[in-house]
């Protein structure tokens, strides 16, 4: 396969949905077909100032570092800090984040590989935000305009006791809290794919069925075996 530009998929949902391990699913299929494949990862490739901010959040919300996991929870205390002053830094620095996402795209796009996956996405800076207030929403609806849409959007739905078992970051409230704003998102982003919360092996089958729906393959490559 070689089309005019790569095709761009994107993975979003909370913490603990099982993006990681269905973009690893993803891949390893993709690649099993001799299909180049590039992973980007939001925090690292796309966000402006990343280590700063991680710095600054660290020191200024006392919060722990590091990945939670059913052995060793942590109580991380970044995104789910909600004060008006942190919102509306957020508003600035989302905006910087979705130029720079704006950029990077760009470039891809002239790249000679197959397939660019996203680990997150611009969507999950949006999700921290209090969508439902109207001026936050007109102002989340002008990112999604500038922001350039992936070929393939995943939603990666999970129910929020069940994620925060597997990944135990964040207080249980703010979990359900987060899903909310992810549904609310979905319904602005045109085309974004929402796959419910299903055993893993389903969960793949329907990521590979969404792509074979969305992206034209001539040759059959990605027909689901």
């Amino acid at each position: 396969m070689r089309a005019d530009r790569p095709t761009i998929v994107s993975f979003s949902g909370i913490d603990g949905a099982g993006k990681t391990t269905q973009i690893n699913a993803l891949i390893d299929h993709l690649r099993s077909l001799r299909l180049s494949v590039t992973l980007y990862a939001f925090w690292d490739n796309i966000v402006v100032l990343s280590r700063l901010r991680e710095f600054l959040s660290l020191k200024a919300f006392r919060g722990e570092k590091g990945v939670g996991s059913p052995e060793k929870p942590v109580n991380r205390r970044d995104k789910n800090v909600s004060s008006w002053y942190v919102s509306v830094a957020r508003l600035f620095l989302y905006s910087l984040d979705a130029l720079s996402l704006r950029l990077v795209v760009a470039r891809l796009s002239r790249s000679r590989i197959d397939f660019i996956v996203f680990d997150r996405y611009i969507y999950d800076e949006l999700a921290n935000l209090p969508i439902g207030h109207a001026a936050v929403n007109c102002w989340v609806r002008a990112v999604l305009r500038v922001s350039p849409q992936p070929d393939v959007a995943y939603l990666l739905d999970a129910d929020p006791e069940s994620a925060r078992a597997r990944k135990p970051e964040y207080p249980l409230e703010f979990v359900r809290q987060n899903r909310d704003a992810y549904l609310a998102l979905s319904r602005l982003v045109s085309g974004m794919q929402v796959i419910a919360p299903l055993p893993e092996a389903e969960t793949s089958s329907q990521v590979i069925k969404g792509i074979r729906s969305s992206v034209p393959l001539p040759d059959g490559r990605l027909q689901l075996e």
